[in-house]
């Protein structure tokens, strides 16, 4: 039964939701490539940025080079590729400000709810704003919100934790008054946070320990790009740009595709040249070898080599142990060590949330996304006129988001163009179905219940490649996935284009 057609506040034809890197992206493709939309963008916490604005923990910087996280339409200047979150904050201020977006940005507007009508063919957004409650009707929504829980990270329950006598702090919730200076530190985790804030809280702190249970692959690389600089000095600061993103992009993309294809070499590899970087005597085979092969989990990238460094420096070490329990003075381990400590960081990652959680009704009926599948990596089965911006995990996230602009910006104009108000993707009965994020990492597997699939083929397939999804999001805008209509008030029928 259709939705009942509410009055609204304002309307819009594209409603972005988030103002990260993502958001921010988005809207600048748009007000570009669609000047007779209007556009408006709502980001629920106080200021831009996402989660370069929200994590504020020491040393906090890209895992992604900047030439390929950065956006296509504008160069990154800065010599650093692998950046600290400063100077990402400083970029998307950059970008807002290049571009006008300043007066579509709404901060302090959190969407609640969603809700579509195929009456009219729109969606009610319920949104919180100072303090009341508002409606915004949009003919599009185009989801940037990221895939975790802003208000809290994932935190295991530790036996114990009261007994603790130091302080227990998790990175995406830093303190503004915490000083660990001359102070005994262990990090929990072995993913890209602790691999940062190990280095970093290392040239203040009396020690550092990364304890972890299980190890990551680590790889040292240069924080200058030296290529992209020679480049920049050749070609001028736009083509030079353009060459080293292009370089940037193939170069990651042969290298995980070679560690996947040839696994036992990679590890080989990898197992070199950590052993380069690390004390002579060193354990890498039992504190920097994985169970699993390279890419069935994200890579950990060290600028420079600093976290190497710190090691071996003896700033900072590494365990690898389970945990029994909390104690007074710091960590019981299975093996009998305690570990001590006066601050505790529990880099033990996210819990994924898609749209900040807030339900999603299609004609009086609540949606459960893990009933969706993803279409061309964007839309989702039975949810019309809604596209997400779901980055790449294997390589730099604003890849895939500005491949999704693009194709956003053509399916709406065809829309326009043949007279259609909506568009939902349509799945075939008996579409094999698997997590739509296709990794080991707990934080996926946590996940697995509450996100929406993917198939194992095109388009159902979630593409982790570039070149890929270029040839796929670049390609014919329709095909029989794809259920066309107009608003039921119209009295027009669906087709199938």
């Amino acid at each position: 039964m259709a939705a009942e057609v509410l009055n609204a506040d304002e309307e819009f034809d594209v409603v972005v939701i988030g103002a990260g890197i993502s958001g921010i992206g988005a809207a600048t493709y748009f007000r570009r490539e669609l000047p007779g939309k209007s556009l408006v963008v709502l980001e629920g916490r106080d200021d831009i940025g996402g989660t370069w604005d929200l994590f504020r923990y020491p040393g906090i910087r890209s895992d992604s080079d900047l030439h390929t996280f950065g956006y296509e339409f504008k160069p990154w200047r800065h010599e650093a590729a692998i950046a600290d979150a400063p100077l990402i904050r400083e970029y998307l201020q950059e970008t807002v400000e290049e571009n006008d977006l300043g007066r579509l940005i709404r901060l302090r507007h959190r969407v609640v709810r969603a809700e579509w009508s195929s009456v009219d063919s729109k969606w009610t957004l319920r949104v919180e704003a100072a303090g009341a409650t508002k409606t915004i009707r949009a003919r599009w929504v185009f989801a940037a919100t990221g895939y975790y829980r802003y208000d809290q990270g994932f935190s295991p329950e530790f036996p114990g934790r009261d007994e603790f006598e130091g302080r227990i702090v998790h990175p995406q919730h830093w303190p503004e008054d915490l000083d660990h200076s001359g102070k005994k530190v262990v990090v929990i985790g072995s993913g890209a946070t602790a691999i940062t804030l190990v280095p970093a809280m290392a040239t203040a702190a009396r020690h550092v320990t990364m304890l972890q249970r299980t190890p990551t692959y680590v790889m040292a690389l240069p924080r200058v790009d030296r290529v992209a600089t020679t480049l920049t000095k050749l070609l001028g600061e736009k083509r030079g740009y353009a060459a080293t993103r292009f370089k940037n992009i193939w170069l990651e993309h042969a290298t995980v595709k070679a560690l996947r294809a040839f696994p036992k070499l990679g590890r080989a590899v990898i197992r070199r040249e950590n052993r380069k970087r690390l004390p002579r005597g060193f354990d890498v085979d039992k504190h920097f070898t994985p169970p699993y092969d390279p890419w069935d989990q994200r890579l950990c990238l060290a600028p420079d080599g600093d976290f190497f460094d710190a090691i071996k420096a003896g700033t900072a070490s590494v365990v690898t142990d389970t945990i029994t329990r909390f104690s007074e003075r710091g960590i019981v381990l299975a093996s009998g060590e305690e570990l001590e400590a006066d601050l505790i960081v529990t880099a033990t990652g996210l819990n994924m949330r898609l749209f900040d959680g807030m339900p999603i009704v299609v004609d009086g009926r609540e949606i459960d996304l893990a009933d969706s599948v993803s279409y061309r990596g964007m839309l989702l089965s039975g949810i019309p006129n809604w596209a997400m911006a779901i980055g790449y995990t294997t390589s730099s996230w604003t890849l895939k988001v500005s491949l999704m602009c693009r194709y956003f910006i053509d399916l709406v104009r065809h829309m326009d163009a043949h007279g259609h108000d909506r568009v939902v993707p349509v799945a075939p009965a008996g579409t094999p179905r698997r997590p739509v994020m296709d990794l080991q990492a707990g934080y996926a597997k946590r996940a697995e219940k509450i996100l929406p699939k993917q198939g194992d083929t095109a388009p159902w397939r979630m593409a982790m490649s570039y070149p890929e999804d270029a040839k796929a999001l670049r390609g014919p805008v329709a095909d029989e996935h794809l259920e066309f209509g107009a608003a039921l008030s119209a009295g027009r029928r669906s087709a199938r284009v």
